[in-house]
């Protein structure tokens, strides 16, 4: 470990950093510093890459589940989103979490090598990005000088946004950029599905819920005719419908109900004369972290084969490629084959799925829902929260539980029992939420909800603190803030 810090050391030094407060800001001073960002990703997000022509910032259109994991905007500077920045967490983390990386993150050596090894792969993961892109045809054929601009500008604003993720997180504003991206988009599309005027499409009504409820039933009293207004409550063409955004209430309410169910464990402190608390474990436990590992392994897988397929399999006459990959161009872009394994892992959006391709509902809920089992227990190994590193925490606190002896191993052995089974119990609801809302077509997509609503939770939770914090100096110094 110290060998690798020492090699490594040199090369962290010259990383782009953003330096620690000197002090710790105000509560006003950081909700100042986070809006500032989330401003900045809102306009990151609406001025188009300078060297492309306007008429191929639809090339190849990505997913919609695409865009709110990886808080994405087609065709603008925002085009890679938070994408290099998921997808070096999920490497680094998978192979620290498999040992495949032996690495001791309970020292401050261990910790500075995991938080700068990441930086590394994100970065290197925004070049990576920003060339499958422009050469896989996304933006058309481009000159050489053209090509060079856009991948300068894609890998500079990736570098700007690993640089306002480490601006919140260091403690200068709230929460994590990725957080405050993601939540943004998500809001941002639910009210654009919710009111978009646009249309009337190929099913006679409008883009958004409210201006087809209204549009149905102005043409049902003048006509008689009520399949619009039908349509407009359940539309089989998978565009937003009312039965999304009940959907998505429900799944809200439902949600943030589950996000602030707690099951309490009792601890006794050594430090204050044996006195009993509780300590609360989250009913879901690791949230919403399965989702997003899931969700951006799924983006990426479909980035690149989407990217890579015009160049290599344009046909769908490669036998080898086509299990990965077959495509068929449309007018709304590239929609994947039955057969592959991209249409396997496309949601289903709507619940007229279940009738058309019930293989493909069973086989995509039950790979989601295994991935995110799987992506919960390997974070809560890599992330501390495992019962191991748990108890740890509770003997330094000189904490212990009630009839047990203050022992790591016995205090583990205890939370083993809780941590696994919630760890697991969580994975699979979320897992079944994501899937369920996505077949019921919930406005902003079973993904961005569950994105939505954890986040939401984590800021409220936040801010909460942080006025208490504010408010009761003297709390603050005793915890050590």
């Amino acid at each position: 470990m110290s060998l690798a810090y020492e090699i490594l050391s040199p090369v962290f030094r010259i990383l782009p950093e953003v330096p620690k407060p000197p002090r710790k800001p105000s509560f006003r001073e950081r909700i100042l510093w986070t809006g500032l960002v989330l401003v900045a990703y809102f306009l990151l997000g609406q001025i188009p890459l300078y060297g492309i022509p306007r008429q191929t910032g639809q090339g190849i259109p990505a997913l919609v589940f695409l865009q709110v994991v990886l808080a994405s905007r087609r065709g603008t500077l925002m085009e890679l989103g938070i994408g290099p920045i998921v997808t070096a967490g999920i490497v680094w983390e998978l192979l620290v979490g498999s040992r495949i990386v032996n690495i001791d993150l309970t020292t401050k050596e261990g910790r500075t090598i995991f938080a700068g090894v990441q930086k590394i792969l994100a970065i290197a993961f925004a070049a990576l990005e920003a060339i499958a892109y422009i050469v896989g045809g996304v933006y058309g054929t481009l000159s050489s000088y053209a090509a060079t601009l856009v991948f300068i500008q894609l890998f500079i604003v990736s570098i700007i946004v690993l640089l306002m993720d480490e601006l919140l997180q260091k403690g200068w504003g709230l929460g994590s950029a990725i957080s405050l991206f993601i939540a943004a988009g998500v809001a941002q599309q639910i009210f654009w599905e919710l009111f978009a005027p646009v249309g009337p499409l190929q099913d006679g009504l409008y883009y958004g819920v409210l201006p087809s409820i209204i549009y149905g039933l102005t043409y049902y009293v003048s006509t008689g005719n009520s399949t619009l207004l039908q349509h407009s409550i359940l539309r089989p063409t998978g565009y937003p419908d009312l039965l999304g955004l009940f959907s998505m209430i429900a799944f809200l309410l439902l949600l943030t109900y589950l996000e602030t169910t707690r099951i309490t464990i009792p601890v006794a402190s050594a430090r204050f004369g044996g006195m009993r608390t509780r300590i609360p474990l989250k009913f879901m436990y690791v949230s919403n972290i399965p989702v997003i590992l899931v969700g951006a392994l799924y983006a990426d897988l479909m980035l690149f084969t989407q990217v890579l397929w015009p160049r290599f399999n344009p046909n769908n006459t490669n036998p080898y490629l086509s299990i990965i990959a077959r495509y068929n161009v449309t007018d709304r872009g590239l929609v994947p084959l039955p057969g592959s394994l991209v249409y396997y892992l496309t949601p289903p959006r709507t619940v007229w799925s279940i009738q058309r391709d019930p293989i493909h509902v069973l086989i995509y809920a039950s790979l989601f829902i295994l991935l995110s089992v799987l992506f919960a227990l390997a974070w809560v190994l890599t992330s501390g929260m495992d019962p191991e590193a748990q108890a740890e925490q509770l003997v330094k606190a000189q904490l212990q539980i009630p009839g047990f002896r203050r022992s790591t191993k016995v205090i583990a052995a205890i939370l083993r029992k809780y941590v696994w089974a919630l760890s697991v119990l969580s994975g699979i609801l979320v897992g079944i939420i994501a899937v369920f809302s996505d077949i019921l077509g919930a406005l902003g997509g079973g993904i961005g909800i569950l994105l939505m609503v954890g986040i939401l939770v984590q800021y409220y939770n936040i801010i909460a603190s942080e006025r208490v914090m504010e408010m009761y100096p003297a709390l603050a110094r005793l915890m050590g803030e």
